[in-house]
């Protein structure tokens, strides 16, 4: 995925400062240790009725902490507890993570066509931008 992105940023045009990882369901698991593997190369994380992760150990979790987060959760989504997603939550903060957790009280696990059409996600999307910028082209 990082090569992909690599060849994208060259090749387009794609500001390297405000890419953004965004995942729904599974892929949410992936965006997770991907930004924590590389966490100089995102603006921004938006998990949509994401898994998170049980394996991410402190190191990792604190590597998350200057990447703003936007998590997103069905409060009736059978799929996932939401009390995984509270517990994981709390753990980001305690290292200083800046995450914004948002619960559809009435939303199952299919939400992200209503999470994605809402204004102040995209107003918070077109926001985020990094100063560093460490790109391996």
């Amino acid at each position: 995925m990082l090569a992909l992105l690599d060849e994208l940023i060259a090749s387009q045009p794609v500001d390297p400062a405000r890419v953004i990882l965004a995942g729904f369901s599974l892929g949410s698991a992936g965006i997770w240790h991907i930004a924590a593997l590389h966490p100089d190369r995102f603006a921004g994380l938006v998990p949509v009725s994401g898994r998170v992760p049980k394996i991410l150990g402190e190191t990792e979790l604190a590597a998350l902490k200057n990447i703003p987060v936007q998590i997103f959760q069905g409060g009736q989504d059978k799929n996932l507890p939401i009390e995984d997603t509270e517990h994981f939550v709390e753990r980001l903060r305690k290292v200083g993570g800046k995450v914004d957790l948002t619960v559809l009280p009435e939303g199952d696990h299919f939400i992200a066509d209503e999470v994605y059409s809402n204004p102040k996600l995209q107003q918070w999307l077109i926001s985020q931008n990094r100063r560093e910028i460490s790109v391996v082209v």
